[in-house]
């Protein structure tokens, strides 16, 4: 009998233990509070993130009204134009059938508007901007959105999207209460803006130039170099595994295989990821969209830039320095400029200055005035062989450059520019203004 009793009081304490470990494993909550990420590494933003709109952006604005040209290249007037077309709702997107042979002409005709973009943008990705009512649209870039302010089609207005460069022409329609609101707003008192004069070239395109001197204003700033700390947090991968060197005119970051270099007398900095080449997957819209996410992630966008360049064989995508009024920004160095070039899954190569234009000399401040559009295009003309044909574009910008008085003071001065053989170059102002 005792052996029996015994035999059952061990059962009943095995068939106890079990039951409470089974209960442990059923309610066991492991703390991962307490559980660190070593390996982990945190956001970084130099400044703040910036929408589609203020990156990609037009840069100048013509209206063709009774036989004359009127335009502003203004930040203010592009803005309070883009925002009331923002507000437009765009339907029955579709290629344009009745294309003209000749697009240039029909482009600048009486009663058009043109906004001009500097670069081909994928309409994909303006539709951050601009709403259309229907769920699917056609995949193309443009350079220009054309309005014909002076005519509606079956009671709507029309509104077409242009691509120069591709030779191709889509059509939509807005409300006729839309354009109207345009045509009161902004057409009619289209001869409150400068005038300009059109240049025909030997390619069937036109360059637009002011009639009269612009009077510009020459700024001066005191630079602040970035960290180049929180650029190296942003671009590499695992920071704790980058060496930093530091040379005569310049400080290196490298893991072996990418390497930062920031060089002092440029202030430039040039980020190379060699592991990153290759061929490039995606399209035209991923391109520009990825460009303008990565510098986002890292809040690179210190000072105001804007979109002026795609190249989609070679992946690269460049954003320029405009100032507060709207022009662009010039360096032979390339102080003035974000270019990017992207391999099949990451950036490739990343170029920019490590410095930011954030404090303003006021008192140093003063207005010039530069030479009119016909004074330039005379001068232009007047060079020992130049040809028409290789001219791409004149503006009117800033030289962005180091004061000669004082090394330490960034000086922008208003100059005239050329796009010649896809290259910018500077013209004289004083060679120009004694033409003038």
């Amino acid at each position: 009998m005792r052996y029996e009793t015994i035999k059952t009081a061990i059962l009943s304490i095995l068939v106890l233990l079990s039951i409470l470990l089974t209960w442990n494993l059923w309610t066991y909550q492991p703390n991962y509070a307490t559980m660190e990420k070593n390996n982990t590494v945190a956001e970084v933003t130099m400044s703040e993130k910036q929408e589609v709109k203020k990156i990609v952006r037009p840069d100048m604005v013509l209206y063709h009204k009774q036989g004359k040209n009127y335009g502003t290249t203004r930040t203010d007037e592009l803005d309070k134009l883009i925002k009331e077309v923002s507000r437009w709702s765009f339907s029955d997107v579709k290629i344009f059938a009745d294309r003209p042979n000749n697009l240039n002409e029909w482009i600048h005709e009486n009663g058009n508007v043109e906004i001009i973009f500097p670069a081909g943008v994928p309409i994909e990705l303006y539709r951050n901007v601009l709403s259309f009512s229907g769920k699917k649209i056609p995949s193309f870039d443009f350079d220009r959105i054309i309005i014909n302010a002076e005519s509606l089609d079956n009671r709507n207005g029309v509104v077409y999207f242009v691509s120069t460069t591709n030779q191709q022409v889509y059509s939509s329609h807005i409300s006729s209460s839309s354009l109207n609101d345009f045509n009161k707003d902004f057409y009619k008192d289209a001869s409150r803006y400068p005038s300009y004069f059109s240049y025909n070239l030997p390619d069937k395109r036109t360059i637009f130039l002011p009639e009269d001197p612009t009077e510009m204003t020459v700024y001066k700033y005191l630079p602040v170099t970035l960290n180049s700390e929180e650029f190296k947090d942003a671009l590499f991968t695992d920071p704790s595994f980058v060496k930093q060197t530091i040379l005569s005119n310049s400080e290196e970051y490298t893991n072996g295989s990418s390497k930062m270099t920031i060089d002092y007398n440029t202030n430039m900095l040039l980020y190379v990821n060699p592991t990153a080449a290759g061929y490039y997957m995606e399209n035209s819209k991923s391109l520009l969209k990825r460009s303008i996410d990565f510098v986002n992630e890292h809040g690179g966008w210190i000072d105001s830039y804007r979109y002026v360049e795609k190249e989609d064989t070679s992946h690269h995508v460049t954003f320029r320095l405009f100032s507060e009024e709207g022009y662009p920004a010039f360096n032979e160095d390339g102080l003035s400029e974000i270019k990017e070039t992207w391999g099949k899954n990451e950036i490739n190569k990343y170029v920019r200055s490590n410095i930011s234009l954030e404090v303003p000399l006021k008192t140093e401040m003063q207005k010039v005035t530069r030479p009119s559009g016909h004074t330039v295009l005379q001068y232009l003309q007047s060079l020992p062989g130049f040809k028409p044909e290789m001219l791409g574009n004149i503006v009117l910008g800033y030289e962005l450059e180091r004061d000669t008085k004082e090394s330490k003071i960034i000086l922008m001065e208003p100059v005239w520019f050329y796009q010649y053989n896809k290259q910018w170059e500077q013209l004289p102002m004083d060679e120009m203004e004694g033409t003038e």
